[in-house]
């Protein structure tokens, strides 16, 4: 018994392939098939690669230089003695050429796949398994890789990422760094998205107007956004994709979303324009005439560029959310319909797919659309991506065509994690459950989604990570192997990892909930907060500043006795996940007074109810924040009576602009004073002097200053825009006005 004590002891010590049984590599998405032993493998300068396939080799050299700053050979001799071997074998698990095995001993790693694919999928998942402290270079001791036995094969063969660059533009080697990070995660398709009504992001050579105009758009305070990929670009991020068995897919929307285009473009357009470059988010009226061959031959052609640039099958053409407003006025689509035998224009926007889709394949090319494009009957061979639920996965399935299914409710990694946290990501399933054995085959796979209207480029990797890992795993891993109490443990394991991989990721879910009292006899508010996610440390200022990981700790309630604004910030091990919440206070002569509201508030928006404009809590900029009161279409009138009269010089109610979301701002604020509510002494009119058409969401205060006086009686009237403008996307619909505190002083 002393013997083994001893072994152990020195094993302990001195033996560097010794690994604890339960500390092996935190993967992601996990293997189907492992097994760890602790028969360790060490790479050090000594250590030689060994491959036929000369691409993979050098990827694998190349990698872990970058990794880990270690330059290896290549070593083609039969010797197997510290060797990382790749190879390819047909044989193995054949059908799928994604499979691969990954073997370490302390002698060798052996990578086995049944082709190039499945190699290099074999050696990310040999890159995880180096420690992130030799990533991130705080180490520069030998790479201790855990000794295992793995075979594994996707569960799904369309495993993807769909990236806006419309709405906001990324550059040519943030969209490398992004494949990269997808293979990494065993994702094998990025889905591109160029066209859309904010910007035109392609560049097409015989429509040169398309980048020279669409790609630009003027924002509400005169500056211009924009920017586009070269065929130069293009050309190169293909290259670099495919040498990671990334397949791109374009997407060129049609017959919607093509303001960016038809601002090029006009005459391809029912009215003939002309059209700006969209700064507002939204579905535009304005679309693609379907009445002009010219359009068609137009599409043709600029598909026809698109075609030479991406060798893969498959093309996107959207479809989705085409309003008919435009094609019901037209007189050629009307012309169109009662030529082509159609029923009415949802068979005008099948007629439209169908045209496309047989000119792709006549270039052998593959269409998918987002699932509008069963509206009407769907297109021979068309792929159905289903988006708005599972029903257009259901539907398409049992018509016998492949689908990708990725309902918003899942996969839409743009909606906060308030509401799309990680754990719903991770109970995924692409297969709808009502479909049969067989229909169930049609179901090639899924993608996550980022619409890019509120995020820029610096802030994609906080909106995808981790929430995105969650669904790697759900494209990956057979679901009988699914556990989401396993996987959360990997996860908080591998956060190392994606610091050291210089990932700045976000939110699993809601971090934490503010509340708020009001201490009447102290006459200070109380501020605490409801924790959501765990391993989080809250901090925060109330002077102003953005807190920090060195900003105050929230370890207790924080009393406000004067108006301050107190910020929360949530980090991770000092590491900032994206969240910032701001709670402003004031302190002011109306606090609790009484409010008499002329006309009643949405009871979706009510904020605290009828006392929420004089409670001495500030809204934010998030719509939802639970302390705007919300008017749809009605003007806001109010008194306030103070109880006693006072001696007042200012007052100043704050207004929301959300365009996107419907919300703008008055269009003029009258406010009257006087000790006599049935006469006023004093009016005072502030008009708005914000562009309406803006994508930025504002606050705007309307203040009214007087000569200071004794004051009972405060009444103010915010006129309402009543109805949408006609450049919205709902032109014609209700207006909102958001209004919150009324501070008096």
């Amino acid at each position: 018994m002393r013997f083994l004590i001893i072994i152990l002891g020195f094993l302990l010590i001195f033996g560097r392939n010794f690994y604890p049984e339960d500390d092996h590599p935190s993967l992601i998405p996990i293997p189907n098939n492992v097994s760890w032993t602790q028969n360790n493998f060490i790479i050090d300068n000594l250590t030689a690669v060994h491959s036929e396939d000369v691409k993979l080799r050098d990827y694998l050299i190349q990698s872990l230089k970058h990794l880990t700053g270690l330059d290896l050979k290549h070593d083609n001799s039969v010797n197997k003695k510290n060797k990382i071997i790749l190879k390819i074998d047909n044989n193995f698990l054949p059908g799928n050429r994604e499979s691969y095995s990954l073997d370490v001993d302390e002698s060798s790693i052996e990578i086995t796949g049944n082709a190039g694919q499945g190699v290099f999928l074999g050696i990310q998942t040999l890159l995880q398994m180096i420690p992130p402290e030799v990533k991130s270079g705080s180490s520069d001791t030998d790479i201790q890789i855990p000794g295992c036995s793995i075979t594994d094969k996707p569960a799904f063969s369309w495993r993807g990422l769909n990236l806006d660059c419309s709405r906001h533009f990324m550059t040519k080697d943030f969209i490398k760094r992004y494949i990269d990070i997808l293979a990494y995660y065993k994702f094998n398709t990025f889905h591109w998205h160029f066209t859309d009504d904010q910007g035109w992001r392609i560049e097409i050579k015989k429509y040169p107007r398309l980048t020279k105009t669409g790609a630009w758009r003027t924002e509400a305070d005169g500056s211009v956004y924009g920017g586009y990929y070269t065929q130069d670009d293009i050309k190169e991020i293909v290259k670099y994709a495919e040498d990671r068995f990334i397949t791109i897919v374009p997407e060129i929307e049609m017959p919607g979303h093509s303001l960016a285009s038809l601002a090029s473009y006009p005459e391809n357009s029912c009215t003939g324009g002309p059209f700006e470059v969209g700064i507002v988010w939204g579905v535009m009226k304005d679309i693609y005439c379907a009445g002009r061959d010219s359009t068609f031959y137009f599409l043709q052609n600029i598909l026809d560029e698109v075609i030479s640039l991406f060798p893969g099958r498959y093309i996107h053409i959207g479809g989705d959310e085409a309003p008919k407003n435009r094609w019901e006025q037209c007189p050629r689509c009307q012309v169109r319909i009662k030529a082509e035998g159609l029923k009415d224009e949802h068979e005008l926007q099948s007629y439209f797919i169908k045209r496309i889709s047989s000119y792709l394949n006549s270039k052998g090319k593959q269409v998918i659309g987002w699932d509008e494009i069963l509206q009407g009957g769907l297109a021979p061979g068309a792929i159905v991506q289903s988006w708005q639920s599972f029903q257009g996965a259901v539907d398409a399935a049992r018509l016998g065509h492949y689908t990708i299914c990725s309902p918003a409710s899942h996969t839409y990694l743009n909606s906060d994690p308030d509401d799309l946290d990680l754990r719903i990501a991770y109970s995924f399933n692409p297969v709808p459950d009502e479909l049969t054995k067989e229909e169930k085959k049609f179901v090639i796979g899924s993608e996550a989604n980022l619409w890019t209207e509120q995020a820029p480029q610096e802030t994609v990797d906080s909106k995808l990570f981790p929430r995105i890992l969650a669904l790697a795993e759900v494209f990956w891993t057979d679901s009988s192997r699914k556990n989401y109490d396993d996987f959360y443990a990997r996860l908080q394991d591998a956060y190392d990892d994606i610091s050291a991989l210089g990932i700045n990721y976000g939110r699993e879910s809601k971090v934490f909930t503010p509340v708020t009292s009001f201490d009447s006899l102290k006459k200070e508010f109380i501020v605490n907060v409801i924790m959501g996610q765990t391993g989080i440390d809250l901090h925060y200022t109330t002077d102003g500043t953005d807190p920090d990981s060195t900003s105050s700790l929230f370890s207790e309630p924080v009393r406000i006795n004067n108006s301050a604004t107190v910020k929360l910030a949530a980090f991770r091990e000092n590491h900032f996940i994206g969240k910032r919440y701001s709670l402003s206070f004031d302190i002011h002569k109306a606090l609790n007074a009484e409010i008499n509201l002329m006309s009643k508030y949405d009871e979706r928006y009510r904020a605290g109810g009828d006392k929420a404009l004089v409670d001495g809590v500030r809204a934010s900029q998030n719509l939802r924040d639970g302390l705007w009161q919300g008017y749809e279409g009605v003007d806001f009138e109010s008194v306030i009576d103070l109880g006693e009269t006072m001696e007042i010089s200012e007052i100043t109610p704050a207004f929301l602009l959300n365009s996107n979301s419907w919300i703008f701002l008055p269009e003029k604020v009258t406010i009257a004073i006087g000790d006599d509510k049935a006469k006023y002494s004093e009016t005072k009119t502030i008009l708005n002097d914000i562009p309406q058409k803006n994508s930025e969401v504002r606050i705007k205060e309307f203040p009214a200053v007087f000569s200071k006086q004794s004051v009972r009686y405060i009444k103010i009237k915010a006129e309402n825009i009543k109805r949408l403008p006609s450049w919205h996307p709902g032109a014609g619909g209700k207006a909102w006005l958001f209004i919150d505190e009324i501070v008096v002083n």
